[in-house]
């Protein structure tokens, strides 16, 4: 009997034991509960801070496509993509994580990613779900309310002050930081710019009263910590190894129908401005013809308003230029810029020129210019000589590019958004495209009846998923049943 009792023992031991086992067991080593920011602020930086595709390059006139018709090149795109709240979901674990430690920084950090990814919906749409999107985990929220696209600006602004305000004397070291090597300051002034970019976006509601538009950006220009030279710029710098070479490394596409547009590089040759050489490749006549690198007539684009494949026979009869092949040889070519100093320096232009601030926009609009300049001297490799401090002082000289010819605001403002506009190739994103809509600066050829689009259709999922709300935020906006390319959003009336 003893002995029957003892077995009975040993199998509920055993058996409890088992249960113990199991339970550990199931847990899933690659989906864990918790994690240390860092290790999803490297991912994030890194999605944020690459280059965004050659859409907005093709809308901004200065690529073609020669194989294909291109829906950006001829204005006929419809809907966008909520893709970025992907990203948001990722900067959501980051912020809860960073509550979990108690770290300011990374709170910081996450709110920066939230404001700039929510700016950039905004932009593409109008309205969008704001205050209550990203809730479907913790409040089994899957169909939220759209925002008005007001009150997201100021929500976005809101987040951006609080992110500076939580980096105030903070000097915690902030691990997997692949931008500024952990500093809390360089954060925090990138930050600051970031809030004046959002700023200038609203020019078109300086007179608003609740978002105070002219006063923030005084505010922020005269007490916060900003950018003050290329040092400080909010980049990714790329490395020679497997997931970190320039996004455009080894593109086959550029070897094949992908051609320079007719109007930028017109715009460049006017201005003798050398960066056309850093920008774009001789064309096949031009090269074999013996014309030199830095002649300005060795150079030529394809015309975006005309049918692809007669672009292709230009391309063909070797004289259409490509974009320069050092975008796809060098693994390591020039950083990306999310923001650079050098775009801060013509936001502040313009803000001068507005009356925002007590500064000399001629000043900012030069140390624009010659930032630039600086930054291809220090990246554009074998194509220094073109871009010294030097060349740019003369640059500045050139009779469509000197800001003492200019002798209205409205040319001032012309010189400045175009200067902005030729140092954003393939550099942030859609911000050319959307200052174009805000200032009609640069012209944009196009097609009668069909100007720039001024914003994306809201994705087909919407329809699907939460009709309602997208009904409603259509409805407001642009009156039942049009949603469409060319209604004005909020920000642009």
């Amino acid at each position: 009997m003893k002995i029957l009792i003892k077995f009975f023992v040993l199998v509920l031991l055993v058996s409890l034991s088992a249960c113990s086992d199991l339970t550990s067991i199931n847990e899933n080593p690659n989906n864990v509960s918790e994690t240390h920011p860092q290790l999803l602020l490297t991912e994030i930086a890194h999605s944020a801070f690459s280059v965004q595709g050659r859409g907005a390059m093709y809308a901004s006139r200065m690529i073609v496509q020669t194989d294909g018709e291109n829906a950006e090149q001829y204005y006929r795109w419809n809907r966008g993509s909520f893709g970025d709240y992907n990203s948001l979901r990722d900067v959501t674990k980051m912020m809860e994580e960073a509550e979990r430690i108690d770290s300011d920084v990374y709170r910081a950090i996450a709110k920066f990613f939230r404001a700039y990814y929510f700016y950039e919906l905004t932009l593409t749409f109008g309205d969008i779900p704001y205050t209550e999107a990203l809730q479907g985990e913790e409040a089994e929220l899957y169909t939220p309310k759209y925002d008005s696209q007001k009150d997201v600006f100021i929500g976005i602004l809101d987040e951006l002050e609080a992110a500076n305000t939580l980096l105030e004397s903070n000097n915690e070291l902030i691990a997997g930081d692949i931008i500024y090597g952990g500093n809390p300051a360089k954060w925090r002034k990138l930050i600051n710019s970031f809030r004046l970019k959002v700023l200038i976006s609203l020019s078109k509601k300086e007179s608003d009263s609740e978002l105070n538009v002219k006063s923030t950006f005084a505010s922020i220009f005269n007490n916060q910590p900003i950018f003050g030279s290329n040092s400080d710029n909010g980049q990714l710098v790329f490395v020679d190894q497997d997931g970190s070479r320039y996004s455009e490394f080894n593109s086959s596409s550029y070897g094949s129908g992908l051609y320079m547009d007719s109007t930028f590089i017109k715009r460049l040759q006017d201005r003798k401005d050398p960066r056309l050489f850093l920008f774009c490749s001789q064309t096949r006549n031009a090269k074999e013809g013996g014309l030199a690198e830095d002649d300005f007539d060795a150079y030529e684009g394809g015309d975006p308003l005309a049918p692809y494949a007669e672009v292709n026979d230009k391309a063909a009869q070797g004289d259409a230029s490509k974009v320069n092949l050092r975008y796809t040889t060098d693994p390591t070519t020039e950083p990306h810029n999310l923001l650079s100093y050098t775009e801060v320096e013509f936001i502040l232009a313009e803000a001068a020129l507005r009356g925002w601030i007590s500064s000399d926009a001629k000043m900012h609009y030069e140390n624009g210019v010659k930032a630039s300049f600086e930054f291809y001297n220090a990246y554009a490799k074998g194509y220094e000589s073109y871009v010294t401090q030097a060349a740019a002082d003369t640059y500045l000289m050139e009779g469509m590019v000197n800001f003492d010819n200019a002798l209205t605001a409205e040319t001032q403002l012309e010189l400045i958004m175009t200067q902005k506009y030729f140092t954003s190739f393939l550099q942030s994103g859609w911000r050319m495209y959307f200052d174009q809509l805000r200032t009609g600066y640069p012209y944009f050829e196009h097609n009668a009846g069909e100007t720039p689009p001024t914003r994306w259709i809201y994705p087909q999922s919407e329809y699907v998923q939460n009709a309602e709300n997208v009904s409603a935020a259509i409805t407001s906006q642009f009156g039942s049943g049009n949603d469409k390319i060319r209604e004005i959003p909020w920000w642009l009336q």
